[in-house]
């Protein structure tokens, strides 16, 4: 278990420098210069070549990649050039709003389309799967936006009993941004219900057809110990993945819903950035959802090695 540990921290080590590459090559390729966007319009050259001297942007590019991996793996992400803050706190204060919004969504959307999709494996091709998949499927193919509004439709302006907007003021405790993430929340929980009640339905399916389980059931099992000692135990283990990348994936990936509410996360923050072609902030925002990403998945590897002993062994 040790050597499949390591062997894991070093993939992700590799992904993370590759990424870091990836990102640092791309942002490069952003239209505008950087200078002259912070200096405005129609700034003198002799100004233009000193504030470039100052931000290292006329140095060599490997020079540059090599300062700022070094300065993010050593905390130091620079300053905003759009706000002229340090970029450490103003990304983290949103990735705790991010972190507070995936967490809420993760408690609704988890056990909601497990068991949605336990439910319709085991009733494979009655009316129950048929109401269950269908109805997940027509949520899920509408788009994040009208999905969000919709719900601002029903339950802020129709029903009262939720804010239309989610603009948390800085500082705010838990307590007091609560209401304001039920409805993002519940509007991200609609984009992972079809995707992972699929999922568990198709394992589900898969597991309860193998000799085994007929075997169990031939020996006279109670119905209830077949299904959740046989067939949930080995049906569910593909679910930690793709929920360890739905994670990752809600921590900065949720943007036209923090947009649709108002909502200050990592998503809108990126979107911020870009729009006034702040490098470092924009580095900073994908480098570190790059990270939440390859943590998510060592953790799911590392749970599913746990769970399934053959994966570890068989590397």
């Amino acid at each position: 278990m040790i050597l499949y540990v390591f062997r894991r921290l070093g993939y992700m080590l590799i992904t993370l420098f590759i990424a870091s590459l990836i990102i640092f090559s791309v942002t490069q390729w952003l239209p505008g210069d950087v200078a002259r966007v912070i200096l405005g319009r129609e700034p003198g050259e002799e100004a233009v070549a000193a504030l470039r001297e100052e931000l290292g942007l006329d140095e060599p590019l490997p020079a540059q990649y090599g300062f700022w991996l070094i300065n993010f793996v050593q905390g130091d992400w620079g300053t905003s050039y759009s706000t002229g803050t340090t970029i450490l706190p103003l990304v983290m204060q949103r990735l705790e709003n991010s972190l507070y919004l995936a967490g809420l969504t993760l408690l609704i959307a988890v056990p909601l389309s497990v068991t949605l999709g336990i439910v319709a494996g085991l009733a494979k091709d009655t009316w129950v799967d048929n109401v269950i998949s269908i109805s997940a499927l027509s949520v899920v193919g509408l788009p994040e936006f009208v999905t969000g509004l919709v719900l601002i439709q029903i339950f802020a302006f129709g029903l009262g009993l939720l804010p239309s907007s989610s603009s948390v003021a800085p500082g705010a405790t838990l307590g007091e941004m609560f209401p304001m993430l039920i409805l993002p929340a519940l509007t991200a929980t609609l984009v992972l219900l079809a995707y992972v009640s699929r999922l568990v339905r198709s394992g589900v399916i898969e597991e309860a057809e193998k000799p085994y389980v007929r075997i169990a059931t031939l020996k006279g099992l109670p119905y209830r110990q077949v299904v959740f000692r046989h067939i949930l135990r080995n049906a569910l283990l593909p679910t930690i993945t793709i929920l360890a990348i739905s994670f990752g994936w809600l921590i900065s990936g949720l943007v036209v819903v923090e947009n649709v509410f108002n909502f200050p996360g990592l998503g809108r923050l990126l979107v911020f950035a870009i729009d006034r072609s702040d490098l470092p902030l924009i580095r900073a925002i994908i480098m570190l959802t790059v990270v939440a990403f390859t943590m998510a998945n060592l953790v799911a590897d590392l749970l599913y090695g746990a769970l399934n002993p053959r994966i570890r062994l068989g590397e």
